[in-house]
């Protein structure tokens, strides 16, 4: 991981961005928007980031890994996986909500998001890290959790439209639309503690599940060979 440059990927959202990050601090962005073929549209710039100016020595490959769009985040992260394949070097995945500027600096804030079918879910930044694990809860709880952080005086963000979430006019001001991209991914990634880096280093980059992922049953057993 001490190679000059770090490759970063940020497609949780449909504000994408790809980045090439050195240690003297310069970095190279890359910003495109799509709300569901982020396969299409991420090649193109990719290969800029890779071949314009010659060779780079890439050491680590960053992905963000949401909550976010499952689709765009899937993406992001099997190509993060194949550059890291060939590059023969190590895929990091960093949790999208701490690339917003309400967490910039380590600052504390609150993530929310809709869960769908009447749920939604919390995630408190703090330090370059979350607190804990995105919660679930109805919209009395999102209410709940809003009216702490106001009294707290931490800011809100969502990914999504604030208009969604259907707040009282007070609680709806709190909510800030933010979104992730890859440079602060990156400044996440330095500013977050050694023990952190460790964790995700050690696990298999994949989406941040908000609940566990749904197997669909078959709908008939399964063939048996006779005899």
């Amino acid at each position: 991981m001490s190679a000059a440059f770090s490759l970063v990927f940020e497609t949780s959202t449909p504000h994408a961005s790809l980045a090439l990050a050195g240690r003297a601090g310069r970095v190279e962005l890359r910003e495109f928007r799509s709300d569901r073929n982020h396969n299409a549209l991420l090649f193109a710039p990719l290969q800029e980031l890779l071949h314009d100016g010659g060779h780079r020595e890439i050491g680590l490959v960053l992905v963000g890994s949401g909550p976010g769009s499952y689709s765009g985040t899937r993406v992001g992260i099997a190509a993060a996986q194949g550059v890291a394949m060939a590059l023969a070097c190590p895929a990091v995945a960093v949790p999208s909500i701490l690339a917003v500027p309400s967490a910039a600096n380590g600052a504390a804030c609150l993530a929310i998001g809709d869960a769908r079918r009447g749920s939604f879910w919390s995630a408190r930044v703090e330090n370059f890290c979350l607190a804990g694990e995105p919660e679930l809860c109805d919209a009395n709880g999102l209410e709940a959790v809003l009216s702490a952080a106001a009294a707290e005086g931490i800011a809100v963000f969502s990914f999504e439209d604030p208009s969604r979430f259907l707040l009282p006019g007070v609680l709806a001001r709190l909510v800030k639309p933010e979104f992730p991209d890859a440079v602060r991914l990156w400044q996440a990634w330095l500013g977050t503690s050694e023990e952190n880096r460790r964790k995700w280093s050690a696990e298999i980059p994949q989406p941040h599940y908000l609940k566990p992922p749904h197997i669909t049953p078959a709908k008939r057993p399964p063939l048996v060979r006779p005899g």
